[in-house]
């Protein structure tokens, strides 16, 4: 009962536990395993997994994306346009290549990418696949072009056409940052623990049953020795 009690304890933790139902390993899986579409919302579970994908950079496309913490400094992202798919006619996939806190970095970086000193041809990329994030109207006084936010609403307004028209509702953060670039910090969220209370009232349940069975094993022995007392007893006195 002692055994089954606490089987049923452990298993109100790992039953609710996201990550024993994905795997705690780092093996980067293919962007088509984890989403069922480009447009299809990613599972809660899924946020922040390694995946890998194939596709071509779209020349023109690349951008800056102020006012992104890294691990606690404040800067600038610099963020492509990638046409998946080997022979790029795959859904668009916006993707965070790099950081840097020196925004004259992140402006010639852009540049020079949108020169043509992006790789050609089909890439491999690597990195953890995020949420979307909504688009943010500009400050009033400040560049009405700025941008603050890796978001499809806002990019699909400025990015060149390609031969799908679809887009993923996700982002990439490249684990590979461009030369004069620093990783984006983006480890993968950790898994909330919730208790399933179905299991911690099955525990309690062979508490209950071992208590019982405790109660049940002193009644017995109690009884057999009342009776041989009293078996005894009897005994001695036809024997007087």
């Amino acid at each position: 009962f002692a055994a089954l009690g606490q089987w049923q304890l452990s298993r109100a933790v790992e039953s609710s536990n996201p990550a024993s139902s994905i795997g705690e390993d780092e093996t980067a899986t293919p962007i088509d395993e984890v989403m069922a579409g480009p447009t299809a919302i990613i599972r809660t579970d899924d946020v922040g997994r390694l995946v890998t994908v194939d596709g071509s950079w779209v020349e023109g496309d690349f951008v800056i994306i102020a006012n992104r913490v890294n691990d606690g400094p404040t800067g600038w992202w610099v963020a492509g346009h990638l046409a998946t798919g080997a022979d790029a006619s795959g859904p668009s996939l916006p993707v965070a290549l790099g950081w840097t806190d020196d925004e004259d970095v992140a402006e010639r970086t852009v540049d020079a990418l949108n020169a043509g000193e992006a790789p050609d041809g089909t890439v491999s990329l690597t990195g953890r696949i995020v949420d979307s994030e909504a688009p943010v109207l500009p400050d009033e006084q400040g560049d009405p072009f700025e941008m603050t936010t890796l978001s499809e609403a806002a990019l699909i307004n400025i990015w060149q056409p390609t031969a799908s028209p679809d887009i993923y509702s996700v982002n990439l953060i490249s684990s590979e940052p461009p030369a004069g670039l620093e990783q984006i910090y983006s480890p993968r969220p950790e898994a909330e623990v919730r208790l399933n209370w179905l299991n911690i009232f099955y525990a309690a349940e062979w508490a209950v049953f071992a208590g019982f069975a405790v109660y049940f094993w002193y009644r017995l022995g109690r009884d057999a020795w009342e009776r041989e007392a009293e078996e005894k007893q009897l005994a001695e006195a036809s024997a007087a």
